[in-house]
Parts: structure tokens; sequence; C-alpha cells
């Protein structure tokens, strides 16, 4: 079972996120959220559309695991990975290798809100210069995105709204899937 540590929201100017007790998980993300919608323009992350193209947002929930921020932090030589700063909705507690998680994984919590992890959030860029910033040290924009591969977290679309907060247990249902035939 996993625990929420933080909950937060990207509610202001920029990237960064700012911590708030709870959250309601409506359809479109966390309200007032700067990833909230039920749609986004495809980017870089979606080569396969061109850039600009409407889709549906699959990307309103990022999450990341307290011990792979720790990792990521070991890996940089720095004192810790500020979950802010690199975009974070929620942090979990439990599982070290949560960016594992397959597609299509729910993480289910007490309210009944269910998430539908979508896929892994690859590290960037942008996270990796809020952290330079952060330090004052230029290595760690270029330097996070080598450290986070495999540990950035993963991604999510609310599939049942309610409330998640701080506190909260959460249980992880894994899908069962077998591929046959190529």
């Amino acid at each position: 079972m996993l625990k929420v540590l933080e909950v937060l929201t990207a509610d202001q100017a920029g990237f960064v996120t700012r911590p708030v007790e709870r959250a309601r998980l409506l359809f479109g993300g966390i309200e007032g959220d700067r990833h909230f919608g039920l749609t986004r323009p495809s980017c870089s992350r979606t080569p396969w559309h061109a850039r600009g193209t409407v889709i549906a947002n699959t990307r309103q929930i990022s999450i990341l695991s307290a011990e792979e921020c720790v990792e990521i932090a070991r890996r940089l030589a720095i004192a810790r990975v500020e979950p802010r700063l690199i975009g974070a909705n929620l942090v979990l507690a439990g599982d070290p290798d949560l960016t594992g998680l397959p597609p299509a994984a729910r993480l289910v919590f007490p309210s009944g809100a269910v998430l539908f992890v979508t896929e892994e959030n690859h590290p960037c860029r942008h996270a990796g210069k809020m952290l330079a910033e952060a330090f004052g040290e230029p290595r760690l924009e270029l330097g996070f995105v080598r450290a986070a591969e495999g540990r950035r977290g993963l991604v999510a679309m609310v599939e049942r709204e309610g409330e998640v907060a701080a506190g909260n247990e959460v249980k992880v249902v894994v899908p069962r899937h077998r591929r046959t035939g190529a």
C-alpha cells in the first residue's frame, strides 16, 4: 500500500507547484492546475501528432515517488529533489520503483477517486532547469534528465472523481495483460 505524502498544484504562473492540504480530482484533473483539462495541444512528447493538434489530456496529474526523488538527489549529489520544483501533483511513499508501474495501473484513494496511469513521465530539461536555478548549479539542467531517467514518476488521468489528501493510503491495481501474436 502506498501513502500520499504531499498534494500539490500548479495554480499560479509557472511550472512550480505548491503544496495544498487536499485537492478535488475532477475528470479534467485538479481544477485550476496548469495541466487541468480534458484535452491539450500535442507537444514534443507526442511526435506522432502534428505539434499543437488537440488530443486527449492523458497528462493531467504528475505523480512522484519519495524514494525515487531520494535516489535522483543521490545521483545528482544534491541534498534533496524538491517535488514542487519539478511539477509534482502527488508525492507517494512506499514504492521505490513507482515509475515501473505499467500503463493502465490504477491508484485508488479512500474517497473513491481513481487515477488511471497513462505512462511514465520522462524527465525533461525544464524540470532540470528549475533545480539548476534553485541550487545555483547549471549542471543540474541536463544532469537531471540523465539522473531521473526511469525514476521521474508517472502521469495519469482521472478515471473517477473524488478527493485526495496528504496521509491517504493508496491501493494499486495492476492490470492483467497478455499480448498474443505480433
